[in-house]
């Protein structure tokens, strides 16, 4: 047999093997790759094996420190990301070409919005668009809509990237919400009361640099890395803490300040370029819009 033939038989790599090598390079560990993967990590010990026994090199050094990367390995995972990033522009532009809202939309926001903006509005789009199944992904964390990890996004914020597209609906209002008893008290009294504040991972966002801002650390009685949790610790009576109105509103807790426009973001409805123009996501961010536009007095907290 000559070495073309030879190399003509040689079983060839597939666009999987180049996923486990990038997952294991990203995460350092079988078991990160396998959580990443959705697999168990003795699957990913297999085929890492298996693609270094068809390529005959050794893609990872094993260490105490966990996977590090070869020269060879450095290479395939450098082919895995331009490889990722052409399949997931392909999908978008393939996306983007439907003309019959149908199919399935995944649509990301965060947990305080879900719970209590969105729900209403999704059902009201289900029953205007049946074709259209919605996979509605909670984080707190922002998605990449360039990886299709969502195709809109509903967000609060003051800068949206640069790289969606999308209509800001209004500015968020926010007020300090707290105990009936403290209705009409001067701030300065307010700043006397505990407070409940958020936690590290909403450190960057404008109310909670306010209150590290005005209110003496010593009166802030506990941390909460939701909004939800937060409106939570209110309900509960635990002391007074800045919301959404369209929270602290909804859920009947005493308004204690007047509109705070100053610390709100804006609400903004963003998809990719790409995709853009697929029927599906014009009809979920039309609707979407003529919903939250007729709500704008209750998030601007002036209803």
């Amino acid at each position: 047999m000559t070495v073309s033939e030879s190399a003509v038989l040689r079983p060839s790599t597939n666009w999987d093997d180049y996923r486990y090598v990038r997952a294991v390079a990203e995460t350092k560990s079988l078991v990160g790759a396998a959580e990443a993967l959705g697999v168990n990590h003795s699957t990913v010990f297999r085929r890492i094996n298996a693609v270094e026994e068809m390529l005959g090199a050794r893609l990872f050094e094993r260490g105490r420190s966990g996977y590090s990367l070869t020269a060879a390995g450095e290479e395939m995972v450098a082919l895995a990301v331009r490889m990722a990033d052409d399949i997931n522009g392909f999908e978008r532009r393939i996306a983007g070409r439907d003309v019959k809202p149908s199919g399935e939309l995944r649509v990301t926001t965060n947990d305080s919005i879900m719970a209590h903006l969105m729900m209403p509005v999704f059902s009201s789009f289900l029953n205007a668009c049946p074709d259209i199944r919605l996979d509605i992904v909670v984080s707190n964390s922002p998605l990449n809509l360039s990886k299709r990890d969502a195709d809109v996004a509903i967000r609060a914020t003051s800068s949206p990237p640069d790289t969606l597209v999308g209509r800001r609906v209004c500015t968020i209002g926010w007020a300090i919400y707290g105990p009936k008893r403290l209705k009409g008290a001067d701030l300065s009294d307010l700043l006397a009361e505990s407070w409940i504040g958020t936690g590290e991972s909403l450190s960057n966002i404008p109310p909670a640099r306010w209150i590290e801002r005005e209110v003496p650390t010593e009166r802030i009685i506990m941390r909460i890395n939701t909004i939800l949790g937060v409106a939570e610790a209110l309900r509960a009576g635990m002391g007074v803490g800045l919301l959404p109105c369209f929270i602290g509103d909804t859920i009947g807790l005493t308004r204690l300040s007047e509109t705070m426009p100053d610390i709100g973001a804006g609400i903004w409805l963003l998809t990719h370029p790409d995709l853009k123009q697929s029927a599906r996501v014009r009809a979920f961010m039309d609707h979407t819009w003529d919903a939250l536009t007729k709500l704008r007095p209750v998030l601007e907290g002036t209803a």
